[in-house]
């Protein structure tokens, strides 16, 4: 009796037909062979991962831990069964030979697909190990990974469809050379648009939900959908961007992602002080500011260092400008920073920065640097503009006056004073 035949000749003598025993004796054996193979699959998987496990535990490397982290033995243990059904397939199928042709062919497409699926799995994690590594930090391994596996794909559908068609390989690859001109022209936008697809995805460079900025389109607002050919982005006045895809690769835009994962949003504005309002301090102005609480102590401190050195080098005082001198613009940037501190819409974690900037023709710009707690952009708005609407009327208490271009008003002042 033939092992492909055993459930066959059973069934014959039990009173069934010829076509419908081989039906069911086809079907029997297939069963069983899927299930030896699940079960191999099952047992090989759970070796091959201990095994594995345990070797990786023994090693001072970190790349067999990033194997297992990449699934690579999961990967590896599908090899074994995948070999069992090609090889016994032919005698399971050996009555219906159409059927078995097709059932081979869809395996060893299988088998391609697993090669490529080890392939990517041992590549992240070269990717993961290198990227560990100090001189390779600095290095695109990214860029030659997702090189390399265009092409793995490339080759491995190439591969797949010589299979199915029964077409050899080389003859299949030459026809396609001979097309790829028409297909390129034809299918222009869809090849730039699934090529880009692929680069967004692996590189994570934009998701559903994110929040871009595209200038380019007038895009300002959430990513709602992304497929093969546009990027959808409903802008916060609700209406509706459509980009091509494409553009996300060929273009610059802005995600704001990093700053939703983030402790804060930033906020980074000046105020334009006058430079003819920018004077050294008296002692009897800096006794005045002393009743400014937030910065009482670093005013005692201050005046005391700068006395005690002006004493010490024998400094003529006479003039404000000999020594050492506080100015209203350095008390001023000090207040600033020493308020924006103690802010309670400032993530205080993160940084804090009150800074001058170069003067210029539209005066000396004390700028603030600093991140808000909340990123919600209405609440990030009510804190940038409480804490801007303190210091505008603060300026005044330094004897400093903020900068800004003459309006109409200003003239007929001036012609006013003229006239009379």
């Amino acid at each position: 009796m033939k092992m492909e035949h055993i459930f066959y000749d059973y069934l014959i003598e039990t009173g069934i037909s010829s076509s419908t025993a081989g039906y069911l004796n086809a079907a029997t054996l297939l069963m069983g062979l899927i299930l030896l193979a699940l079960l191999l699959d099952l047992i090989i998987k759970k070796i091959i991962i201990v095994v594995f496990t345990q070797f990786a535990e023994k090693t001072r490397t970190n790349f067999d831990d990033l194997l297992i982290q990449n699934k690579v033995p999961r990967n590896v243990a599908h090899i074994i069964p995948l070999i069992l059904v090609l090889e016994f397939i032919p005698q399971v199928l050996v009555d219906f030979p159409y059927v078995e042709n097709l059932v081979e062919k869809g395996l060893q497409v299988f088998g391609i697909i697993l090669s490529l699926w080890i392939a990517r799995s041992v590549l992240n994690a070269l990717k993961d190990y290198f990227k560990t590594l100090s001189r390779f930090k600095d290095k695109p391994i990214d860029s030659y990974i997702q090189v390399f596996m265009i092409f793995a794909w490339i080759l491995g559908t190439l591969s797949a469809f010589a299979i199915i068609t029964g077409i050899e390989f080389i003859k299949f690859v030459t026809t396609i050379g001979t097309a790829s001109a028409i297909i390129i022209l034809v299918f222009r936008d869809t090849i730039l648009g699934f090529v880009a697809s692929i680069q967004v995805s692996v590189n994570d460079m934009v998701r559903i939900g994110d929040w871009v900025t595209f200038e380019k389109y007038g895009a300002d607002g959430d990513v709602t959908e992304i497929n093969l050919s546009t990027v959808k982005v409903q802008n916060f006045d609700l209406t509706i961007t459509t980009i091509p895809t494409y553009a996300l690769i060929s273009d610059s835009f802005k995600n704001w992602r990093g700053m939703q994962n983030s402790g804060g949003r930033r906020i980074k504005r000046s105020l334009n002080i006058k430079l003819d309002s920018v004077a050294y301090l008296t002692p009897s102005q800096v006794d005045k500011l002393k009743e400014i609480q937030l910065i009482t102590s670093y005013l005692d401190s201050r005046q005391e260092d700068i006395n005690t050195f002006n004493e010490n080098n024998k400094i003529n005082k006479a003039a404000l400008i000999n020594g050492r001198n506080l100015t209203n613009i350095g008390v001023f940037r000090k207040y600033m920073q020493t308020y924006v501190e103690h802010h309670s819409g400032i993530n205080k974690d993160m940084m804090i920065m009150v800074r001058q900037l170069p003067a210029g023709s539209h005066g000396v710009p004390i700028e603030m640097y600093a991140f808000s707690s909340d990123k919600r952009w209405k609440n990030y708005e009510y804190i940038m503009a409480d804490i801007f609407d303190h210091l505008i009327a603060a300026v005044s208490f330094f004897n400093l006056e903020l900068y800004e271009m003459p309006s109409n008003s200003s003239f007929k002042g001036i012609v006013a004073q003229g006239n009379s």
